[in-house]
């Protein structure tokens, strides 16, 4: 019976009361001191040391009234003793309702106004010692609500035992419970207006349970000791529009597995791709998301753990240790970053109260239809605040490098993807989404102040102008931009049949137009190689040796014209089928000398653009790059020149089957060209067809050049050359 109860104490026993540290706890009432406990697992309770507590009748609490004269001085921190109705057994555990406020009223602020940097520090599960007691202190963003519980294998995941704190206007409960361990799982349970329950993962865990299990785990602070204290020193004076980056992205799950089928841990596989990154040459890595997802076939980029590396491949210190490991050895890392969509699963952010609370709630802007996903609502300045902290965090608690923010073109337009008629103008009747573009810049800007040399990188496919360029210019801010109008012209061209490609010319001398009004990374991406587009060896046209020829001719194209490389692995050594997720790569092919060739290949062109300045130092400026001769469509070939002060590089592309024999070229400078590269060399798997290594000039002028050569240009093939001035 609850006639004659206070209401508060009803609302406890019901579990909907908002305030609980109002009646549980050491309270003073009626001119006495009482303790009181609401224990719903508990056949009996009592005060450790103290004596037993009286049930209140009809009721799950229990009460101790405190005899001044006869009771022991009772510590603040008092210890409850209980045993279990389920099992007889007897426990014991300081009352999380003897703590006051944990939390500063100066970070929640912050917070409220969308400007805390690292509020991953506060909000979320951190174990801490308090007065003296160690456990761990509780913290949820969960606005508008009647009450929030944490449960967990602590508690028997019952939500009525550890209703939590709540923090006022800011809409964040909090609660220190004693006594608990890293590896604790646990959830908060939501109690909304309605009187729907909602259980959820915390949106702050920086670990969860590896699926299809969905909870949260309390991790213990990094042990991991960091020794790239030298990486990052030389990384905040690092000139990186000057210098080489040659990215090789990749899928933690498919790169390589166990003999069974299982993945390698961060450990494993960072000891595997480190060596095989330094033998190719390449700057950087990109993990595709390794943020915590429940599908494997969405390849990470549907997350439910923003700010917990996927329990997929180890811990928080094993994912530190491979970006150690990389740093160590001069090796770059970035990581896929995605803010502009979240997955509809019950379990993580999707309606986190019932109502929408991270999303926008009108779904002509908070929905995108084609992906099945809810969109942020960038105008909410504790949304905001959660994706500016996680990607901070990822920067300050594992020494990321960079971040490549994933579709961007779908944050930056109303319209995206959009029928007419299903999205909403913003205020002055534009399609422009003016509260993400803030947002992006805010995380430019931030990102680029706190962590000097690192990089963001947009992958961004519209012509939205200055992705790549400071705010305080009127640009996004962004480090780099993918150049997908680059990969989707050189694609469409390369796959056409060489005797139909004179028609196309234009898609590979367009770039130039365009190619130095933002910073772009030439990227062939994962997305290129899935959903039944092929793998870039079968996209190529011709017979076998035409395809691994036209394939040589590709990346040889990607690496001579100017900006930042992006290779997706397998690429390395042309895999036939496209990119599976749930298997490896196939690395049996590397038996083949065919396939040898397109991997050594690939190292000779890294290593020759790390080597030579000519060919990274004006990646994002003009003067780096002069044509020879644009204009011969009949033959399908283009030439031009990469030049850094005294360095003349000459490049020749042959897209044709066709050996071009005495085929003139105008060239700046007399004496002697060095054959640097030929794709057609039969340590590449070609015919050998070329120059013999040298070709020397005449004093012949030729399209507005002082001098001349005739060469061998081989079928399918590219031709670096470099003037010897000795």
């Amino acid at each position: 019976m609850l006639i004659n109860l206070h209401p508060r104490l009803v609302e406890i026993q019901r579990g909907h009361c908002h305030d609980p540290f109002a009646m549980l706890g050491l309270h003073e009432e009626n001119g006495s001191r009482l303790i009181r406990a609401f224990m719903p697992m508990a056949e009996n309770v009592e005060v450790a040391q103290i004596g037993p507590m009286k049930r209140i009748q009809g009721t799950d609490l229990f009460e101790y009234r405190i005899n001044e004269q006869s009771d022991a001085a009772i510590p603040h921190h008092y210890t409850l003793r209980w045993q279990e109705k389920s099992n007889g057994e007897w426990y014991e555990a300081v009352s999380p309702y003897s703590f006051g406020p944990q939390l500063s009223e100066f970070d929640l602020n912050l917070f409220s106004q969308g400007n805390h940097h690292h509020i991953y520090r506060f909000l979320g599960a951190h174990l801490q010692t308090v007065d003296g007691i160690d456990g761990c202190l509780f913290a949820v963003w969960a606005p508008a609500v009647k009450r929030v519980s944490v449960v967990g294998d602590f508690n028997g995941w019952n939500g009525l035992r550890h209703p939590m704190r709540n923090r006022g206007e800011s809409g964040v409960w909090e609660l220190f419970i004693p006594g608990l361990c890293p590896d604790d799982l646990y959830k908060f349970e939501i109690l909304n207006q309605h009187n729907d329950l909602r259980l959820k993962s915390d949106p702050y865990a920086q670990a969860m349970t590896l699926r299809p299990d969905t909870a949260s785990k309390i991790v213990a602070p990094a042990k991991h000791q960091w020794q790239d204290q030298q990486w990052l020193s030389h990384r905040e004076s690092w000139n990186w529009q000057h210098e080489p980056v040659s990215i090789y992205e990749l899928h933690p799950g498919s790169w390589m597995r166990h003999d069974d089928g299982s993945f390698l841990n961060y450990r494993t596989l960072a000891k595997k791709l480190v060596d095989y990154v330094i033998n190719l040459g390449y700057t950087h890595i990109e993990l595709l998301p390794v943020m915590e997802h429940p599908l494997d076939q969405s390849w990470g980029y549907q997350v439910t753990g923003y700010f917990a590396p996927t329990a997929r491949f180890g811990s928080g210190d094993d994912f530190r240790y491979l970006v150690d490991l990389c740093h160590q050895n001069n090796i770059g890392v970035l990581l896929d970053w995605v803010p502009g969509h979240f997955p509809k699963d019950d379990f993580a952010l999707a309606r986190f109260t019932g109502e929408a609370v991270y999303e926008h709630a009108d779904p002509r802007r908070g929905e995108h239809r084609e992906w099945g996903t809810y969109i942020f609502d960038y105008g909410r300045n504790e949304v905001r605040n959660f994706l500016l902290s996680n990607a901070v965090y990822w920067f300050e608690e594992f020494h990321i490098d960079g971040i490549r923010v994933d579709a961007v073109a779908s944050m930056l337009y109303l319209d995206y993807s959009r029928d007419a008629g299903d999205w909403l103008p913003n205020q002055f009747g534009g399609r422009e989404n003016i509260d993400a573009i803030s947002f992006l810049r805010e995380m430019n800007e931030v990102l680029h102040q706190l962590f000097p040399g690192g990089l963001t990188i947009a992958e961004e496919s519209t012509a939205w102008p200055m992705v790549s360029r400071p705010v305080y210019m009127g640009g996004l801010g962004f480090s780099m931009k993918w150049n997908m109008g680059w990969m989707n012209d050189t694609l469409s061209y390369m796959e056409n049949e060489p005797v139909h490609r004179s028609y196309h010319h234009n898609n590979l001398t367009f770039s130039q137009l365009y190619a130095y009004t933002e910073n772009f990374v030439l990227p062939l991406s994962h997305d290129e190689v899935v959903h039944m587009k092929n793998s870039l060896l079968e996209k190529m046209p011709g017979d076998d040796w035409q395809k691994f020829a036209n394939l040589r001719l590709l990346y040889f194209w990607q690496y001579m014209h100017p900006g930042k490389k992006l290779m997706f692995m397998a690429g390395e050594f042309g895999q036939w089928v496209e990119w599976n997720e749930s298997e490896p790569i196939d690395w049996a092919l590397l038996q083949h000398g065919t396939h040898q060739g397109i991997q050594q290949l690939i190292g000779d062109l890294n290593h020759s653009y790390r080597d030579m300045p000519a060919l990274h130092r004006h990646d994002f400026d003009e003067q780096g790059f002069r044509w020879i001769d644009c204009n011969d469509a009949a033959h399908s070939v283009i030439a031009f020149m990469r030049q850094e002060a005294d360095q003349h590089l000459v490049c020749i592309l042959n897209f044709t089957p066709v050996v071009r024999e005495n085929y003139r070229i105008g060239l700046p400078d007399a004496g002697c060209y060095k054959e640097v590269i030929n794709t057609d060399a039969d340590i590449y798997g070609g015919s050998n067809c070329g120059n013999a290594g040298l070709i020397e000039t005449e004093d012949k002028p030729w399209s507005d050049f002082p001098f001349s050569a005739e060469l061998t240009l081989p079928p399918l093939g590219g031709l670096l050359l470099i003037w010897n001035s000795d």
